[in-house]
């Protein structure tokens, strides 16, 4: 397998990045990592300290309801750990939750960075929206706090509260209403998509190759809300607290 990091930034459009370039739920890209304080990665990579009444303590270390013990890394997937390390300071707990295998482990990494790093008509605040308004109908916890920071560290902090809690409320534009209308009505009535619906996002701009990206995202954001939510996987608790 190649090396699994996002290959470049050529998606169009909007979405200012702040802070390394990463993608908040385990995907690394590979523009050098900035200089980190050791103290500060150890601590939040740690989560909350022992006997910490948070509702999130426990989350480090009981990462699914499964008794799936870790498989040894592959050459590829071991150096995609240390990358992870290095830029974020920690492991994504979706990645640690597929390490049990490594055939899943390393085609969950190529496809999520193909759909969400790869130069595409979607910029990546625009995917990772998408990401959190799947997540919110699904009400997914994993995926609402990972990719929920993430809408907040590209674009705001009162976005990502939107985009969870209900993208209707937000001055979206166009675009961007039609993009997460379709990724939605995709998720709740899939066999309701018919050529009107395809037609209002062409309508708004998006391009054929752009409707075949939207409904990727999506699908696969409800194939991993499923499995997150089958197994009870926990987000890392640093994610809780990220670009607020």
């Amino acid at each position: 397998m190649d090396k699994p990091v996002g290959r470049g930034t050529g998606s169009k459009g909007g979405g200012k990045r702040r802070g390394p370039p990463t993608a908040a739920n385990g995907a690394v890209e590979s523009a050098p990592p900035r200089p980190r304080d050791a103290a500060a990665v150890s601590q939040a990579s740690a989560g909350p300290p022992a006997g910490s009444s948070s509702a999130a303590a426990g989350d480090e270390s009981e990462i699914t309801a499964l008794a799936l013990p870790p498989a040894p890394l592959s050459p590829a997937m071991e150096a995609y750990f240390r990358k992870c390390e290095e830029k974020l300071g920690f492991v994504p707990n979706v990645l640690k939750a597929y390490a049990f295998d490594m055939a899943k482990l390393e085609a969950f990494v190529a496809f999520y960075n193909d759909l969400m790093l790869a130069p595409s008509g979607l910029s990546k605040l625009e995917r990772e929206m998408i990401a959190v308004a799947v997540s919110s109908q699904n009400q997914c916890y994993y995926c609402l706090t990972a990719h929920g920071a993430a809408v907040r560290q590209l674009g705001d902090p009162v976005l990502g509260e939107l985009m969870a809690m209900n993208y209707r409320a937000a001055r979206l534009s166009d675009r961007q209403r039609a993009m997460l209308d379709f990724a939605v009505k995709l998720t709740v009535e899939p066999w309701g998509i018919e050529e009107p619906d395809r037609a209002r996002l062409r309508d708004a701009g998006f391009t054929d190759r752009d409707i075949w990206d939207i409904a990727a995202v999506a699908a696969f954001f409800n194939m991993s809300n499923r499995v997150a939510s089958a197994t009870d996987m926990r987000p890392n608790s640093v994610y809780h607290g990220q670009a607020r």
